[in-house]
């Protein structure tokens, strides 16, 4: 960490206190009333979920991974049960090092991005791996495409990918304390020679994962404490409204539910929950390929839309601070 948590604290008690954020109240994470209401994972080997995304094929399913020391593995869990339904085997890649990130694009293509770097730019190169999602949901072994991936300003952190579901394009956002950037991939991912992303748009968040929304045209990024979503504006993103993130044990992953009406957040940890929000209006159904930027390299609209909720009771501000400061004592003695 690069600043001392107790100032991190300080802003977050100041912070969180002056600004608004959109409000949602969270469902039952137990997943008594729905696939869509939550669930907690009972896969014992599920112990640093830092991905998490809707199934296409499998209505009520979530694909998540673990963070890192795993192997190629995704495990397809029950949005109800919580329970791991099948864990699939990718073929055709090397030892991944660090995977963050799971999200599903057109044709049912899933994509798995091994792109943390603990080191923050140490790994000149990350990679993207890419298998069709399967029909049927059982211990299997799946071919994938393995992309290389560099940035054009060179190598760093990121927890965030995310797909369109109209273009197929990959984003990737870089991981940084005082916000980073939002980086877009060339139309088509090539899995000979190097895939180069390029800084598109300003992200103000420390973030660790984001999603679209089913029909493209929302883009949700959450943070360990906050999270912002953007109309995703024809590839400008317009910065919306405030997300109002649940704490959690260590926040590492969002995903919309197939129809667009929750924001599903997890947590790594062994038996961590997923809790389910209700998501901003107009996330809904793919809608035609008009979500994608042609050309250009346009800024984020950071002065978008005032936030709709209320404010953080202190009781709640108290919390988020202890659960910082347990967070910054974790953080040193484990690799993120």
């Amino acid at each position: 960490m690069r600043r001392p948590f107790a100032l991190l604290a300080g802003v977050l008690l100041a912070g969180a206190c002056a600004l608004p954020a959109h409000a949602a109240p969270a469902s039952a994470a137990d997943g008594s009333e729905g696939s869509d209401n939550g669930f907690t994972m009972t896969d014992p080997r599920i112990t640093e979920s830092s991905g998490l995304a809707a199934s296409r094929l499998h209505p009520g399913v979530y694909w998540t991974h673990n963070d890192s020391d795993d192997g190629p593995y995704v495990y397809a869990v029950d949005g109800k049960s919580g329970k791991t339904l099948a864990m699939i085997t990718l073929r055709g890649i090397g030892a991944p090092r660090d995977v963050e990130a799971i999200s599903i694009g057109p044709g049912n293509q899933m994509y798995v991005g091994d792109i943390g770097d603990n080191f923050d730019g140490r790994w000149p190169y990350v990679w993207i791996y890419q298998l069709p999602e399967p029909k049927e949901l059982k211990d299997q072994t799946i071919t994938a495409k393995q992309y290389v991936v560099k940035y054009t300003d060179g190598p760093r952190n990121a927890e965030s990918m995310v797909v369109h579901p109209v273009t197929g394009r990959v984003y990737l956002i870089d991981k940084k304390e005082d916000g980073g950037h939002l980086y877009e991939g060339p139309a088509h991912l090539s899995v000979s020679g190097t895939n180069l992303f390029r800084p598109i748009a300003p992200v103000d968040l420390w973030a660790t994962d984001a999603a679209f929304s089913p029909n493209g045209q929302q883009l949700a990024v959450r943070g360990y404490f906050g999270g912002i979503y953007y109309d995703w504006n024809n590839g400008r993103p317009k910065r919306v409204d405030r997300l109002n993130v649940p704490l959690q044990r260590q926040g590492e992953s969002i995903t919309y539910s197939l129809d667009g009406k929750k924001l599903l957040y997890g947590s790594e940890g062994e038996g961590s929950s997923v809790v389910a929000q209700d998501a901003p209006a107009g996330a809904g159904s793919v809608k035609s390929p008009s979500g994608e930027r042609s050309s250009g390299s346009d800024q984020a609209d950071e002065k978008g839309g005032v936030a709709s909720g209320g404010r953080w009771r202190t009781a709640v501000v108290a919390v988020g601070v202890a659960a910082l400061l347990w967070f910054g004592i974790r953080r040193t003695r484990r690799r993120g």
